[in-house]
């Protein structure tokens, strides 16, 4: 195992700093923008009366989230999830309540969601999504051969770099700086040369020094 000097552990703590002020805010960002595109797909593919009553449980839903209550947005959440499983609107809710859950720290509770939203969405987003959240949680929890599983599981193309990222966290966190560098080096190169998430993950890299 290679041992990082001074400076370079200085610099992983940094980043470790800055990802746990900002590493939600990135991912919570990307379950967003999921939601919408998948959902005006929702929309314009399903439209038979279980899923028109499953869209007016999800608007209530969706209400629920305003009120900053944890067992009202899960109530509702379940309500969905419970009736209308095979519609699109399930998982979102599963997905969006894991969200309010995490921030509460009712992590078992997110977990159980995130886990329904892999077993039944049907749509490869969604999936992804909660892979990635699960397999964070997982990580914080340092059940990393769980997290490990999660992240070498099939996913959506688009997801690719930000799984080989929290990949290289997960080898890290293990003391695998190599293999941690090699999967940083798979995220960085999969990623658009102008995105600035790219500059994140060089960090990640020269945290470790040249590649050996």
């Amino acid at each position: 195992m290679a041992v990082l000097d001074m400076q370079e552990q200085e610099q992983l703590d940094t980043l470790k700093a800055w990802w746990k002020d900002n590493g939600n805010w990135t991912i919570n960002l990307l379950l967003i923008v999921v939601l919408a595109i998948a959902g005006v797909r929702g929309w314009q593919y399903y439209h038979h009366k279980q899923t028109n009553d499953a869209a007016s449980l999800y608007q209530q839903f969706v209400a629920q989230l305003a009120s900053n209550d944890a067992k009202r947005v899960n109530d509702a959440a379940a309500v969905v999830t419970d009736k209308y499983a095979g519609t699109p609107y399930a998982p979102r809710a599963a997905l969006l309540a894991a969200q309010v859950n995490e921030f509460g720290k009712d992590l078992p509770h997110a977990k159980t969601q995130l886990q329904w939203v892999i077993e039944h969405a049907s749509e490869a987003g969604l999936k992804s999504v909660a892979g990635l959240r699960l397999a964070s949680i997982l990580l914080d929890e340092k059940d990393y051969t769980g997290a490990l599983k999660l992240l070498n599981a099939s996913h959506a193309d688009s997801f690719d770099a930000l799984y080989d990222d929290l990949k290289g966290d997960v080898l890290n966190a293990q003391g695998k700086p190599v293999e941690a560098r090699a999967a940083y080096k798979l995220a960085f190169d999969k990623l658009d040369g102008k995105s600035d998430y790219r500059n994140l993950i060089q960090l990640k890299m020269d945290a470790f020094g040249a590649a050996k």
